[in-house]
Formats: structure tokens, C-alpha cells, sequence
């Protein structure tokens, strides 16, 4: 793994696809939502514009996991 994959999965989750495609963020939370048995759920999440509210919630909660741990824990 190089240094800047390295920072970049520090951020992120990341997928790499069975084509080698690499996905982040929101969009891998997408493809491992459609493994996981919600193909449909995934694909129309992931059309614009809805895969933009995707991204903003996976940076949202990405951004605040500390917190939201905490209180999840509860």
C-alpha cells in the first residue's frame, strides 16, 4: 500500500470491484449495499441525484463517527 492509499483509506472506505474498478466513500457503501442482497435499493440510490445525498451522508457520518460512536453506545 503506498502513502497516499494509505491517507486516502484513513478518509474512506474503499472497494476495489471484480473489474478492479476502486470505489470510495458513499459509492463503495453502495456496491457492498448491493452484495449484501439490495441490488435494486443500490442501483436507484445510485443515480444522480440521489447518489449526491449518498455522498453527503456518507461524509457526514464519516466526518462525526467519533461522536456518533459515543452515542450509539449509549
Amino acid at each position: 500500500m503506498t502513502d497516499a492509499l494509505a491517507a486516502r483509506c484513513a478518509r474512506a472506505a474503499h472497494v476495489v470491484g471484480p473489474d478492479g474498478t476502486v470505489l470510495a466513500a458513499g459509492r463503495a457503501s453502495l456496491f457492498v449495499l448491493g452484495q449484501l442482497g439490495w441490488p435494486r435499493l443500490a442501483r436507484v440510490l445510485g443515480v444522480p441525484p440521489l447518489v449526491w445525498g449518498v455522498e453527503l451522508g456518507y461524509w457526514l457520518v464519516a466526518r462525526n463517527r467519533h461522536w456518533l460512536g459515543r452515542l450509539v453506545a449509549r
